[in-house]
């Protein structure tokens, strides 16, 4: 009787340690994301319409924020080795570091005038990217069983001030410092959410979250091949990375090319800002709505109502002139809402189907595939707009998200995590 009562009294202290170390960590969590968020804010809405005006070409202008999320896939494999070796503090900050050295080399661009070393510091940019999507995931290392999308959404939403903020902010910033003053405040912005989460995250969450194993630490293994292994053997995680992926690469695509899309109409950065603001409004303001959805009745059917948002987002602002911007920030809202259920619950899904031992490695590779497929469809989407059109654009896009509407319908007898 006495060593079940210690032990229930243990387990009883280790889980209001937890909880207590979950409630800090979504606090510098939260503050982080807001400071970079008005960073990534700021690049998105500058990022296409300055490489279009260094270059002169629309074609390199879809290549500005290609680049970022280029950036954001591949500096997503040395964040999931530093997170499965050192945990999620050494990563994020390392992200968030790597955006505030590419926002500078955007500056230094600028003033020398050139798109190809701006497109490099955009490469670089996209690591503040990479820490802002891996916060989420550090949000649920600790989280209660079926609470793991509640959790994510408050880091996801907490994207909602810096992200809507950051477009706004570059139309004003932009008239005073030009372009150059932009990039510099992005700098400042990633610096002090390097300096946050450097300081702020401690204890580390997936330490935490490791204690009580048979080693009492983080595992050495960081190969995201040992990612690939897991997805093969679990249907409900390689569903969810395909919808990320999808609702990612659907998203960057419209996104990227919406900018020139309006540019042609005449409207100018401040409007172009308003429009984004409204689009990542979309994508993180009803997060916590998503969350308590993907929980209260399963990831599958909030992933599948993701997909027929991205379908819609893709019909109205297809169907809009380059003078129509009301009708252009409507379909943007929307392709937000549709990203915020597909990156909310299958980074749930995901994170529900894995082992807490092999979660590093497997969300790394979810982030790789995830911004590996956006850079692609951003590609597309430059080469599309500058030959065909952004209807034609737009079109396509529905040839993402309706086969895996269809998918997800079938995939409802897939065990939900």
């Amino acid at each position: 009787m006495t060593t079940v009562s210690s032990g229930q009294a243990w387990t009883a202290q280790q889980s209001a340690y937890r909880a207590a170390v979950q409630r800090r960590i979504l606090s510098v969590l939260t503050a982080g994301q807001v400071l970079g968020g008005i960073g990534v804010g700021l690049g998105v809405a500058a990022g296409t319409l300055v490489a279009r005006e260094l270059s002169g070409s629309d074609a390199v202008g879809g290549l500005a924020q290609t680049s970022a999320v280029l950036g954001a896939a591949l500096i997503a494999v040395p964040s999931a080795r530093l997170s499965a070796g050192r945990g999620r503090r050494a990563a994020l900050a390392f992200g968030y570091g790597m955006g505030t050295l590419g926002a500078l080399v955007a500056v230094l661009a600028v003033a020398a005038g050139s798109w190809q070393l701006f497109l490099a510091g955009l490469l670089l940019f996209g690591g503040a990217s990479a820490a802002g999507y891996a916060a989420r995931y550090s949000a649920t290392d600790l989280s209660r069983p079926g609470h793991a999308a509640r959790d994510l959404s408050i880091v996801v939403w907490a994207s909602t001030g810096g992200a809507v903020l950051g477009p706004l902010l570059a139309g004003k910033t932009d008239a005073v410092g030009g372009h150059t003053g932009v990039y510099l405040l992005a700098a400042v912005s990633f610096a002090l959410a390097t300096l946050g989460i450097f300081v702020g995250l401690r204890p580390d969450p997936l330490q935490v979250a490791h204690l009580g194993s048979t080693r009492g630490e983080i595992p050495p293994d960081r190969s995201l091949r040992t990612g690939a292994r897991v997805l093969g053997r679990s249907p409900s995680a390689r569903v969810a990375v395909m919808a990320i992926a999808v609702s990612h690469t659907a998203m960057v695509a419209l996104m990227s090319m919406t900018p020139v899309h309006l540019d042609h109409g005449g409207a100018g950065l401040g409007t172009v800002g308003v429009v984004i603001s409204l689009h990542i409004a979309g994508m993180y303001a009803l997060s916590p709505l998503v969350g308590w959805l993907a929980d209260q009745f399963g990831h599958v059917p909030v992933l599948l109502l993701g997909q027929v948002l991205l379908a819609l987002a893709a019909v109205v602002a297809g169907l809009a002139s380059p003078h129509s911007v009301a009708q252009a920030a409507v379909g943007l809202v929307l392709l937000g809402l549709g990203w915020s259920c597909g990156i909310v619950a299958g980074s749930a899904l995901l994170t529900e189907s894995v082992p807490v031992d092999l979660r590093p490695s497997v969300q790394g590779l979810s982030d790789l595939v995830m911004n590996g497929g956006a850079a692609l469809g951003g590609v597309v989407a430059g080469v599309v707009v500058a030959t065909l059109s952004y209807a034609a654009l737009s079109a396509m896009l529905l040839l993402l998200a309706l086969p895996m509407a269809t998918l997800l319908l079938f995939a409802r007898r897939i065990a939900d995590g």
